[in-house]
């Protein structure tokens, strides 16, 4: 059975080298390039993985689904750059594809952020839909979604997550993803809320902070659900501004 992963990239030079060699145990790695403008290419070829160039054009569907159509494999498992498979996930894939050929599965994730690992809040209640038979297609330009005929089931092991390794990173993708997130809301016939401006964001924070207990993960879980919060408030005032 052949395994497939895509990876897509955009100067993720830090990133890259440990994502691909904890890919090792598939049989071809794909990297779908959004013109990086760093070595992200260089390194990644370097590492024996296919690379190939495509604009992302705001729509991450479409670049999942551009990746999808060059994978050979009959699995195909998407990561993203700043994503690492552990030992553990990657015995357990192995022993689920040779198991049973009729699920896509759903992986758990474990974040970390600022150095030390979030075990609450938003983060900690990831599920994400992220491999399966080659098959269907994603939709929606952000928080994309992988639409396939597949049954779901949901791995023990996680995904490692090492996200935003700094304020400002953090701030320049909220920036980038709440636009997509406000025209993809727009495009779904979404309506601009007063309410919703200010009630979604201080819902979310009430919700990460508190009712998922993302105060127990100290500082940075502090400013995860403030983050959190600032990307729904900014994705709202954005629908406004395209109003």
């Amino acid at each position: 059975t052949m395994i497939s992963s895509v990876i897509l990239t955009k100067n993720e030079e830090e990133n890259i080298e440990e994502c691909i060699k904890s890919l090792n145990w598939c049989d071809e790695v794909i990297v779908i390039d959004n013109y990086s403008e760093d070595k992200t290419r260089e390194v990644a070829k370097k590492l024996g993985t296919k690379v190939f160039r495509h604009h992302l054009n705001n729509d991450f569907a479409q670049q999942r689904n551009f990746g999808l159509g060059k994978a050979k494999g009959e699995w195909v498992l998407f990561l993203d750059a700043d994503e690492r498979v552990s030992l553990a996930l990657a015995k357990e894939i192995r022993q689920e594809v040779k198991r049973d050929k009729h699920y896509a599965f759903i992986f758990k994730r474990k974040d970390f952020f600022l150095e030390k690992p979030l075990r609450f809040g938003e983060t900690a209640k990831v599920k994400l839909l992220r491999m399966a038979k080659k098959d269907g297609q994603w939709v929606r330009p952000v928080h994309e979604v992988w639409q396939n005929k597949w049954r779901t089931k949901t791995l023990k092991n996680p995904i490692f997550h090492y996200s935003h390794p700094s304020i400002s990173q953090i701030l320049s993708q909220i920036n980038f993803h709440s636009t997509l997130h406000a025209k993809a809301l727009k495009q779904e016939g979404v309506k601009f809320s007063l309410f919703r401006l200010i009630f979604n964001p201080l819902g979310k924070f009430f919700q990460n902070y508190f009712y998922r207990l993302g105060l127990l993960d100290g500082t940075p879980g502090l400013i995860m659900a403030l983050m959190m919060s600032f990307h729904s408030f900014l994705a709202r005032a954005k629908l406004y501004q395209l109003k």
